[in-house]
């Protein structure tokens, strides 16, 4: 089964020296290593900060477009890592051990399965 491991970061708990967020880098490169040796990774990105992103909503027919995040809060969505796992138990011993589990948390959602009709 699919799953979808979203990191949240909270900046109060993010490295704050360049060598900090030096070793957090190269455990992040680790755990990819790690679940590429595992058979367990799919895809799996880095975001950029909030400040970076616009949000569109429609509503009425309307398209409202807003610069930044789509809520305010104190942890936001970092990245994520998209884990072929056989179970929830197998993606959340993964998932814990995501660097990003020490600065916020790592929310482990199972992608939904659709089969679309085939194409003509």
């Amino acid at each position: 089964m699919d799953y979808i491991c979203l990191i949240y970061n909270d900046n109060a708990l993010m490295p704050k020296t360049d060598a900090d967020r030096q070793k957090m880098f190269m455990e992040y490169m680790q755990f990819s290593q790690d679940v590429h040796a595992g058979g367990v990774f799919v895809a799996g990105n880095p975001l950029q900060p909030p400040d970076n992103a616009t949000t569109v909503r429609v509503r009425k027919g309307e398209q409202l477009v807003t610069d930044g995040p789509f809520t305010e809060t104190k942890e936001w969505l970092g990245g994520y890592y998209h884990l072929k796992c056989a179970n929830l138990d197998e993606a959340l011993k993964w998932a814990a051990k995501i660097p990003g589990a020490k600065y916020g948390s790592i929310e482990v959602r199972p992608v939904m399965e659709i089969n679309a009709p085939a194409a003509p």
